[in-house]
C-alpha cells in the first residue's frame, strides 16, 4: 500500500511539473510572436500540448521537461511522435480553416533554471 501511495506522489509532483513547463513555453512561445491556438488538446488518437501559429507556420509542439537536455530530448519516442501526428490529423479535421497552413512538428525542452529550448522542425511523420 505504502509503494502505491508513493507512486501516487510521485504521478502528481510530474503532472504540476509538466504543466509548470508547457505554461513556461506557451510564455516563451507569445514572446516570439506565436500565438496560441490551443494547450492540451486531446482527442482519441492521442494529445498535443501545444498548437502555435506565426505566419504561416502551424506548429505542433511536445514539451518535455527533465533534469537535462538530453534526457528531455530522448523522451521523445517513436511511438510517442505517432501518436502526436494522429492528433494533428485530427486537429486539422476540425480546423479546415487552419488547412493552409504549414504544419512543421516541434518540441520544447524544459530544464531546470534555463529557458526553453524551442527544437524547429524536431521530426517528420
Amino acid at each position: 500500500m505504502r509503494a502505491a501511495g508513493q507512486h501516487r506522489l510521485h504521478r502528481q509532483r510530474a503532472e504540476r511539473r509538466g504543466h509548470f513547463a508547457e505554461a513556461l513555453c506557451r510564455w516563451h512561445l507569445r514572446l516570439r510572436g506565436w500565438r496560441i491556438l490551443a494547450s492540451s488538446w486531446r482527442c482519441p488518437s492521442g494529445e498535443i500540448d501545444i498548437l502555435a501559429r506565426r505566419g504561416g507556420v502551424l506548429a505542433i509542439i511536445e514539451v518535455k521537461s527533465r533534469r537535462d537536455l538530453a534526457d528531455a530530448a530522448a523522451a521523445v519516442v517513436p511511438r510517442q511522435r505517432r501518436r502526436i501526428a494522429r492528433a494533428a490529423s485530427a486537429f486539422l479535421a476540425a480546423h479546415p480553416e487552419l488547412a493552409e497552413l504549414n504544419p512543421r512538428f516541434d518540441v520544447m525542452l524544459v530544464t531546470p533554471l534555463r529557458l526553453p529550448r524551442h527544437l524547429l522542425d524536431a521530426w517528420r511523420p
